[in-house]
């Protein structure tokens, strides 16, 4: 039996060897979307079964859940082939076994002692460009991943420590920013050699039997934890429903429904009723449908430690064939939108049986958005980024305003990193008013983007969503503001037809795009909410004074103070 003190002590060096990788990376990846917007992920794996060991605290959520499938299929290969040596690294892109989409390049290092695997290394980035139907991949017309970028199987990257420059070779062809692919493949090598290294010294002091041990406690530990977490919650059925705007082929909402059960230590998750697999890219695999639902209950139990434990009392139920159960070739590019929904559906749910513990709905879109060109030497630029909005009112105070979606810890990368990368300039980057969902805690704000083009011409593509469906409150909160886009031309501004998804903008120098991002839901009744604080948001500019009054039931004054006696009489107090 390990000793606390040696368990908390080996958890934080454990711990720290997976955050050293994930800064290896971000310190030395070429594209912003790793190097600025941390979408990338390290952690340590079982030598059997693949289970999340230790993830960093630095990188992506939804990776822990997603990267053990993707050990998984690696020990498959191996124990198929039986070839597997020291000094072997795998690479990968399958979304299908083990990942997300095609743009999440997967590497996974078997560390040997003594012969034997200990346990696996492995490191997930996204890269900015592998080829596909549209630059950046996210591709929202798609209807099979042949569109959405070239797809790589499990391989040897390394072979007993030798480079196969062959499929360096490959994966650069399918570029169209190859330079950019070849610094982020080498910040994924150098970020497992640093992790081998830390690894080894950690095994050498302590002994690969006490490190072993401290895993398997840590495990064992976080799904006593969830046990006990689960056990607290009334027993029941709780079900919640959202709808996806369209798949971006067929103009038509998809029913994502879910059902959860708790009895006694035990919860399944019950996806039945859900829409099944459609023409367009919102699909996902059922390990990434696993994977979302991991993140959503590490952001009620915060206090569970990141390790497949969390899933160990949790059964799901998928239907086969469903949005969230696809199989090859199935588009699967904008899967964050599906999953973000996900998360959504288990907040509202459980708000059911524990509303101290939940969140209104988040913005649910990261609003995938490409500007591709040439400039006037001739080469290419692609600039893809991501963009944030407003978190959902909790518990404890109003949702977080222009944060990132919750299936990440990442970063929106600045506005000053993308105008020195490439040839846009912003004209606006600011708070949207009146976005967030009323309630007793207000929602958070989502934000407003122009985005001029620089260059003679570009084309322009969107990825998003809730668009149709707005980000729902809870506990009686309202729902945050719908997704809105619009792209210039010589005849004045448009709207994407699909309100969310569109391909085949053509952009001239001084034509600009506008995003304006939803706001999150809210939580509990607007009229609960103190009178001064509505007043401080008017101040703010967060709250309008019109929805102060018509949201709210708050009237001000000619200085912007709160009138009390209009005040009662709207909120029916008086």
């Amino acid at each position: 039996m390990i000793d606390p003190v040696t368990l908390a002590v080996l958890n934080g060096r454990l711990e720290q060897i997976a955050d050293e990788m994930d800064a290896t990376l971000f310190r030395s990846a070429f594209n912003p979307i790793i190097a600025e917007a941390h979408d990338a992920s390290h952690g340590l794996y079982d030598p059997e079964t693949g289970d999340t060991l230790v993830q960093g605290k630095s990188g992506l959520p939804i990776f822990v859940g997603a990267m053990s499938f993707a050990v998984k299929a690696v020990i498959t290969k191996a124990a198929r082939d039986g070839d597997m040596e020291e000094g072997d690294v795998y690479i990968f892109n399958d979304p299908y076994d083990g990942g997300t989409h095609l743009s999440d390049f997967r590497l996974v290092r078997p560390v040997y002692r003594d012969g034997a695997v200990f346990c696996y290394l492995a490191s997930v980035g996204h890269y900015h460009d592998v080829g596909g139907n549209v630059p950046g991949n996210y591709n929202p017309v798609a209807t099979e991943s042949f569109q959405e970028g070239f797809m790589m199987p499990p391989v040897k990257l390394f072979e007993r420590g030798r480079l196969r420059q062959d499929i360096v070779d490959i994966m650069q062809a399918n570029s169209r920013l190859p330079g950019s692919l070849y610094g982020d493949l080498n910040g994924q090598i150098n970020a497992l050699d640093l992790g081998v290294a830390r690894l080894v010294e950690l095994l050498d002091e302590y002994g690969d039997g006490t490190v072993r041990d401290a895993m398997a406690e840590l495990k064992a530990r976080a799904a006593t934890l969830m046990r006990a977490h689960i056990a607290d919650l009334p027993d029941g059925v709780y079900g919640a429903e959202d709808w996806l705007d369209n798949d971006g082929i067929v103009d038509e909402p998809l029913k994502i429904a879910l059902t959860i059960r708790v009895e006694g230590e035990a919860m399944t998750l019950d996806f039945t009723g859900t829409s099944p697999a459609c023409l367009g890219p919102v699909n996902i695999s059922r390990s990434t449908t696993v994977a979302a639902c991991y993140v959503a209950m590490k952001h009620m139990f915060v206090e569970v430690p990141a390790n497949s434990g969390v899933l160990e009392p949790i059964d799901f139920s998928i239907p086969e064939d469903s949005v969230l159960s696809v199989t090859a070739p199935k588009p699967v590019g904008g899967y964050t939108e599906t999953i973000l929904r996900l998360i959504d559906l288990v907040f509202i749910a459980l708000a059911q049986a524990t509303p101290e513990r939940v969140n209104a709905a988040a913005y649910g879109t990261i609003n995938a958005l490409s500007l591709a060109g040439y400039r006037e030497d001739g080469r290419r630029w692609v600039m893809f980024s991501f963009f944030g909005g407003g978190h959902g009112g909790h518990p404890e105070g109003d949702g977080l305003n222009h944060g990132n979606a919750p299936i990440s810890t990442a970063t929106i990368p600045p506005l000053e990193i993308l105008e020195a990368a490439y040839p846009v300039m912003f004209r606006q980057w600011a708070l949207r008013a009146d976005s967030g969902g009323a309630g007793r805690h207000r929602g958070g704000l989502g934000a407003v983007y122009e985005i001029e083009l620089l260059e003679k011409q570009a084309n322009a593509f969107l990825f998003g969503e809730r668009g149709r469906f707005a980000p729902p409150g809870v506990l009686g909160g309202g729902t945050g503001a719908l997704n809105k886009f619009r792209y210039e031309q010589v005849d004045g501004e448009h709207a994407p037809p699909m309100a969310s998804k569109m391909v085949g903008i053509d952009l001239a120098r001084g034509q600009a795009v506008r995003l304006e991002s939803p706001g999150g839901g809210g939580y509990g009744p607007a009229l609960e909410r103190d009178p001064a604080r509505v007043a401080e948001d008017v101040r703010l500019g967060y709250v309008s004074a019109e929805a102060a009054r018509a949201a709210y039931g708050v009237a001000l004054d000619g200085a912007g103070a709160v009138d009390r006696v209009a005040t009662q009489a709207l909120r029916g107090t008086g």
